[in-house]
């Protein structure tokens, strides 16, 4: 079974343009085209395309990703490389859950503040906080 473009970007919640962006980057080499040139996707193709989204989720420049599936497509070779690659962007997802983490506790913090502060009517009694109404 093959898909259409706007079933495959309905599928991963992207849009039509962003798909072809990423074919014109030269994400999407194993996408085959009709005839006609219409993009046949195929299930694997949707599920390469979720690793592509997954690796820009990360923050890696589509550059980098291209370079992924280009090793890809040049097989066992180029298993370290891929491995070495999953282990940096796991580092990199790591120090950004740590990341927002912190940023969870302080709005947590601010939340507990607020709620505290409604609760008593007035600010006044975290009189040494002097930031709290922000």
């Amino acid at each position: 079974m093959t898909y259409s473009i706007s079933e495959v970007a309905k599928e991963l919640n992207l849009t039509v343009y962003a798909l072809r962006y990423y074919d014109k980057e030269g994400l999407m080499p194993f996408v085959e085209r009709s005839p006609s040139g219409t993009r046949l996707f195929k299930e694997s193709d949707i599920e390469a395309l979720k690793i592509i989204q997954c690796l820009k989720s990360t923050g890696m420049p589509i550059k980098e990703i291209k370079g992924f599936i280009e090793w890809c497509s040049e097989g066992d070779s180029t298993l370290q490389q891929r491995y070495d690659l999953f282990l940096e962007r796991k580092a990199t997802v790591e120090a950004q859950l740590e990341e927002l983490n912190k940023t969870m506790e302080l709005i947590n913090h601010k939340c507990n503040y607020y709620m505290t502060a409604l609760d008593a009517g007035t600010e006044d009694i975290h009189k040494n906080n002097k930031i709290g109404n922000f």
